[in-house]
């Protein structure tokens, strides 16, 4: 298991910083295992409602993928590309 810690805003409340974590935790499975897509996608709505900002998100998702590996980026589109009930697997 890697070590690194997830990009946080001091701002949020502990429910979005779990909800946040939860989101970068729905990339990482996509990755590792493998993760369905409405999983998925229900996460990052939830993430847009905490970060709604283009820059902000693209600024969270990019520590989180220098930090990674992983690419919140491709994972959504790709989520998006699919449809209901498929998995999503992404490779490194």
């Amino acid at each position: 298991m890697q070590q690194y810690s997830y990009p946080l805003s001091e701002d949020w409340s502990k429910q979005e910083v779990i909800d946040v974590i939860y989101f970068f935790q729905c990339i990482e499975e996509a990755y590792e295992k493998g993760i369905i897509r409405e999983k998925l996608l229900a996460a990052y709505r939830r993430f847009k409602e905490i970060v709604p900002s283009k820059g902000e998100e693209k600024q969270l998702c990019g520590k989180f993928d220098k930090a990674t590996g992983y690419s919140c980026y491709h994972t959504i589109k790709e989520a998006r590309e699919k449809n209901d009930g498929q998995k999503i697997k992404m490779e490194v």
